[in-house]
């Protein structure tokens, strides 16, 4: 097992890692909006929120030395139902390779952001 860490994302808020490298497979903790140079959220619409969280994602991913096309599963929380169409215009922007997803609604995020994801990706061949 290896964690996995980078600057380019938000720090962990709690008592968890950023990702997890296991076997071939990296696990990624629910990234949500926030600016990893000042640590704020100033993205206050759904699609730049999701923009923010997906760039975080990508940064996570890169730290190790992984892609988006190597997503096999995505969870996704929303504040809001109402949010899903604006949310998967972006999100379909960068996991074009259509991994496994679940996306539920839920009562309160973190920080009162309007989305969270996190990320499983297969590191084998």
């Amino acid at each position: 097992m290896e964690y996995v860490s980078t600057s380019k994302a938000p720090a962990a808020i709690g008592p968890y890692s950023q990702a997890i490298k296991a076997g071939d497979f990296l696990y990624a903790s629910g990234q949500i909006p926030i600016n990893p140079e000042n640590g704020e959220i100033e993205a206050t619409t759904i699609a730049d929120q999701a923009d923010r969280v997906c760039r975080n994602i990508g940064e996570i991913l890169s730290a190790a030395g992984t892609d988006y096309e190597h997503v096999v599963k995505t969870t996704c929380f929303l504040a809001e139902m109402s949010d899903f169409g604006a949310f998967n215009a972006v999100y379909e922007k960068y996991f074009v390779g259509k991994p496994a997803r679940s996306c539920v609604a839920v009562k309160q995020l973190p920080r009162d952001v309007l989305c969270e994801v996190e990320v499983v990706a297969y590191l084998g061949n």
